[in-house]
């Protein structure tokens, strides 16, 4: 037996300059709302603010806001915040989940805000999970079908990176990954289907090491349970055994 499930999103495109910020929100809160009938039961609702004169110049600005709908289960998010842990979300994360399991989150307004919150949360002394999304390499890039822009924001990236390991502790782990493809090159302007990388780094690593192509990606929130010891999600395995 075969299933297929679709997650849809509608999404609602709107300029600043003419429906302020406020409305946008007001307009796609009724719209989930209504898009709650068991019917439709649509996963997201998204305000998609935007700027500009014409096609040429239009640009999406960081007022983005999904209106989710709630997980159906408990997701490893809830397994670590239930065993006294810290969730911090960073960016779109705290709306993806609707904040379940959720201890405590910031909005972004580009990968280079991302980039500095992130660090920051590194400086301080908590113990547990911070999530971040770097959502501009799927938006501005990859969804535009801009090789050269992704290629910028990864070598801006690049250049970030070491600011926040420099404050990272010996017991950190870093899992730096991605949700789907969005190849800049591909045809169209959907998600792509190629794999999506895995890079897993802490300073007690004495030396590098190929992971094993894993088999879902169910894998990496059953692995960071793992990592703090907490109940599991029904799906994935841990990978941490290939880190020894």
């Amino acid at each position: 037996m075969s299933i297929l499930l679709q997650i849809l999103r509608l999404q609602i495109a709107m300029h600043e300059d003419i429906i302020p910020i406020e409305e946008q929100y007001r307009i796609c809160e009724i719209a989930r709302e209504i898009m709650m009938k068991p019917e439709w039961k649509v996963g997201r609702v998204i305000a998609r603010p935007f700027i500009g004169t014409n096609k040429d110049n239009f640009k999406r600005t960081p007022n983005r806001h999904d209106y989710a709908l709630k997980p159906h289960t408990k997701t490893s998010l809830n397994y670590l915040s239930e065993a006294g842990y810290d969730v911090i979300a960073l960016g779109k994360i705290n709306d993806i989940f609707d904040g379940y399991g959720i201890t405590e989150f910031s909005k972004t307004k580009s990968n280079d805000d991302g980039m500095r919150q992130l660090t920051e949360v590194a400086k301080k002394d908590f113990t547990g999970l911070c999530f971040l999304n770097l959502v501009d390499f799927d938006a501005l890039y990859g969804h535009r079908v801009n090789p050269i822009g992704y290629g910028e924001a990864i070598e801006a990236f690049d250049k970030q990176l070491p600011d926040f390991l420099n404050e990272l502790n010996d017991d950190d782990l870093v899992l730096i990954t991605a949700d789907h493809g969005n190849d800049p090159i591909h045809h169209g302007t959907d998600h792509t289907r190629e794999y999506v990388p895995l890079l897993v780094y802490s300073t007690r690593f004495k030396q590098g090491k190929e992971l094993p192509i894993l088999k879902t990606f169910a894998d990496l929130g059953y692995s960071i349970n793992h990592n703090f010891n907490t109940e599991y999600p029904k799906y994935g395995n841990s990978f941490l055994r290939f880190l020894k």
